[in-house]
């Protein structure tokens, strides 16, 4: 195996400082000459698995000593795998918690589907003229059967499950696959990623060659990877799309209620109430959905008792032998006297099931559990009630197609459903709001959407979010939509694109998730896109025929999104890439020297940059610009891992960079896309001193055991280890936020083992020191400010990207000040152009 001094001499290029020129991809008046950090991932990770195989820990021990050998990264990670499983971070919900969870869920995952009563038959037989039993019996089996099968048996039995530690969508889907194989196109994980307890890393097992065939060809294929992010930002548009549609289709649909009743009310008073309502609606977002749900759940509770209680009153007042549309040969009969008509009306039947993707998108608001409970027990039997209803009222009163909810509502409670169904309709749009900000929220923590300020409603329930920016947006195009269009009609036309297409998305994540993850048979794996696959690009081929009468809009909205995600991730990656390539040498470190080449002054500065391995060369400019640099420098690396949570125990990793008397370390911040930044920088700070102090000692204790080791013969005051190995097994399983020390045989060896790296490594005690004088010197935030331009000899399209379209969201996005959550008051900042 090939030295790491060898390998440093065969990467590196000549080192130094080059004026006036571009070095490795950047540009400006100095720049330090692009290094190769000593040891790459790919080299780190050969490392570390030939240690393993070797079973070599005391190799382990004492390239902790010298961060050219490996990645001490890695090693604090295996340190802390095993003492943290992830079972210890599930906590059993009390049934009376879930239940009231269940209730929220009426009020917020439910109404979209609660409501879609009020337009489905009007909707359908405005394409289909009912002119003899067979369209109202046939209308309602194809109701009957899509929401049995999709909602009930897709989505509440099966893509729920697929849930990622309790977190849903299409980004938790992804990032599920990212755990299992590494498609991720940011190239920043690393080995000591996988060690999270919250990770559940389960590997496929050899004798499955499938799953390790699949995820060898996602690994291996560019394209792959590529396409299955496009998927993944395809479905999230769409659902942001249906955050769109469904307040205006909703909203709409109930005040239009008024037209037949209100002598003068017409389209343009319609319009204007729809309008008015939505405006209140999003004004409200900003208290959060736990309470918005508490709110609006008792009224969705009594919206869903009015259906049933409808329904049945109907089904026995006019014709209870629709109940034979339970029989699927009604389907074939509807299609063969209808024909092409029949195929188009599948557009109104799809709308039956809108909101279903919000019981999957809106599960980290809630649990699996409570929106199983909520739609088996409540929401499921009060519509297949409405729906009976009102094909009843049909088979007496084919003229009230077009009116089919409000004609069929007995006079005497017209105005109390009207109240209800108003506002219920109002509720619907909670469903989609909310999981549109779940999905920005998900796709911002993996580097797919650009930095947004997110507030957090909820202190028990931490995926309640509430993004300022999204909500306006939704509500100015709400409003337009609404006044474009002027009619529920020309809306539904719109509707079921963004649904159906959320929709297949969904299966193929899940078929992957099916075959790579949960290791299904392959049988069954192929039968779940067979059954509910095919039956959504039948209905995506009946809706996408409405694409000149409306269906354009959805698809508007999700090309949009699609290509801002789609941009500030391909930004993103090539920014990362560039400061990959332009890692200062640690050869390069060494020539400097301890000074560094300038004044260290008392103080700790904390360089924050993307890289998770070497030394970034924005640290370069600011050697350059400072007159002196700090006594202590820390690189801290700010870092999203797909995982929804990361434990706080878990949160830093550090290793030292350079000898020791640079006082220089790395330090790896690590959140999951569900976690919440909370800490004020005092509290970071005090974290991060506790953190480092902590990795000291236990860096101190791996020396003072590797020389009582190599000593031939051993004092009698100490206790012996058993052996070389089984030190270090124990030794890797002390995790760097506990506050117990090393575990050996004996508890009384611990304070001998202290003694032993007191007297074995003098210098800890006066490191220690040094290290609480600069810390209460004071905390300097050095920031870069990066410009990102393509190169001149690049494509004409990757110059549009890059120079106009990155930059713009890049300047138009939140600061990395308000994100990293720094004070004003502490900051240098120095710029610096990638050219990528």
């Amino acid at each position: 195996m090939m030295s790491a001094k060898e390998d440093i001499e065969e990467n590196s290029v000549s080192e130094g400082l080059l004026r006036s020129g571009s070095i490795g991809g950047s540009t400006g008046s100095l720049r330090w000459v692009d290094g190769s950090e000593v040891i790459d991932q790919e080299v780190d990770n050969n490392n570390n698995e030939e240690i393993i195989r070797e079973g070599n820990y005391g190799s382990v021990r004492r390239r902790l000593k010298k961060p050219k050998r490996v990645d001490s990264l890695a090693v604090e990670a295996m340190q802390i795998k095993g003492d943290h499983d992830g079972s210890q971070h599930k906590k059993d919900v009390p049934l009376l918690a879930t239940l009231s969870l269940a209730f929220q869920t009426l009020g917020v995952v439910y109404g979209d589907m609660g409501t879609s009563p009020l337009y489905v038959f009007s909707d359908v037989f405005s394409k289909v003229p009912i002119t003899s039993e067979v369209d109202v019996l046939g209308a309602l089996s194809i109701v009957f059967y899509t929401i049995a099968l999709i909602p009930l048996m897709k989505y509440v039995f099966i893509v729920l499950k697929a849930n990622d530690s309790g977190e849903g969508g299409t980004f938790a889907l992804y990032s599920l696959i990212c755990r299992y194989a590494n498609v991720n196109l940011l190239p920043n994980r690393t080995p000591a990623d996988e060690c999270i307890s919250s990770f559940k890393l389960r590997l496929p097992t050899p004798e499955l060659e499938r799953a390790v065939y699949i995820k060898e060809i996602l690994e291996r294929k560019s394209l792959l990877k590529t396409l299955l992010l496009l998927l993944v930002l395809m479905g999230t548009s769409m659902i942001i799309g249906d955050g769109i549609l469904t307040p205006a289709i909703s909203v709409m649909s109930a005040v239009s209620g008024l037209e037949g009743r209100i002598q003068g009310f017409n389209t343009d008073a319609l319009v204007i109430i729809s309008i008015i309502i939505l405006g209140a609606l999003f004004s409200i977002q900003r208290f959060g959905s736990s309470k918005v749900g508490f709110t609006f759940a008792p009224a969705l509770a009594l919206w869903f008792f009015s259906l049933g209680s409808i329904g049945i009153y109907n089904l026995l007042k006019h014709d209870v032998t629709v109940i034979r549309a339970v029989n699927p040969a009604y389907i074939y009969l509807f299609f063969k006297k209808n024909s092409t008509k029949g195929w188009s009306a599948l557009g109104g039947c799809v709308l039956c099931i809108t909101g279903a993707e919000a019981m999957f998108a809106d599960l980290g608001h809630f649990s699996v559990k409570s929106i199983q409970i909520a739609f088996t027990s409540v929401v499921f039997p009060c519509l297949l009630l409405a729906y009976l209803g009102q094909a009843a009222f049909l088979m007496r009163y084919p003229q009230s197609a077009g009116r089919i909810f409000y004609d069929s509502v007995p006079n005497s409670l017209f105005w109390p459903v009207f109240a209800i169904a108003t506002v219920a309709a109002i509720i619907a749009s909670q469903a989609m709001i909310s999981a549109s900000f779940s999905c920005v929220k998900q796709a911002m923590a993996l580097g797919c959407f650009p930095r947004v300020k997110i507030v957090h409603t909820s202190k028990e329930h931490m995926g309640q979010i509430y993004i300022p920016i999204i909500n306006w947006f939704l509500m100015i195009m709400c409003m337009l939509v609404v006044a474009a269009f002027r009619s529920t009609t020309s809306i539904a036309n719109a509707y079921g694109i963004a649904e159906v297409g959320v929709m297949i998305v969904t299966t193929t994540l899940v078929t992957i998730v099916m075959v790579l993850i949960w290791q299904t048979n392959l049988l069954l794996a192929l039968l779940f896109p067979l059954v509910f696959g095919s039956m959504e690009l039948i209905y995506m081929s009946a809706v996408l025929s409405k694409i000149l009468e409306g269906g354009w809009l959805p698809l508007a909205f999700a090309s949009l999104f699609l290509c801002v995600m789609y941009i500030w991730n391909y930004g993103s990656v090539l920014k990362y890439q560039s400061e990959v390539k332009q890692k200062i040498s640690l050869d390069f470190m060494d020539e400097l020297g301890c000074s560094l080449g300038t004044v260290r002054v008392p103080g700790i500065g904390l360089l924050y940059n993307e890289l998770v391995q070497g030394i970034p060369s924005i640290f370069a400019q600011f050697l350059l610009d400072l007159p002196a640099i700090h006594s202590v420098i820390v690189f801290v690396s700010i870092k999203y891992v797909p995982v929804p949570v990361v434990p706080q125990e878990e949160r830093f990793l550090f290793r030292r960079i350079c000898p020791k008397d640079y006082h220089m370390f790395r330090c790896v911040a690590r959140y999951g896309y569900k976690d919440v930044r909370k800490e004020d920088h005092h509290s970071f700070e005090q974290l991060l001193v506790d953190s480092l102090e902590k990795f000291l000692r236990n860096e101190a204790l791996d020396l003072a055991l590797e020389t009582k080791q190599s000593q031939p013969e051993f004092d009698s005051n100490f206790v012996t280890p058993r052996d070389n190995s089984e030190v270090g097994v124990d030794e890797l399983k002390v995790p760097l936020m506990r506050d117990q020390r090393l575990e050996i045989e004996s508890s009384t060896s611990e304070p001998s083992i202290t003694a032993a790296s007191g007297d074995e490594d003098p210098s800890l005690e006066y490191e220690l020191s040094a290290l609480r004088e600069a810390s209460e010197s004071g905390f300097t935030y050095l920031l870069g400010h990066g410009d990102v331009r393509a190169k001149k000899n690049s494509w004409f399209i990757k110059k549009l990207t890059i120079n106009y379209f990155y930059a713009f969201l890049r300047r138009n996005c939140r600061g990395g000040v308000a994100t990293m959550r720094v004070p004003h008051m502490n900051i240098m900042q120095v710029g610096m152009t990638y050219m990528v």
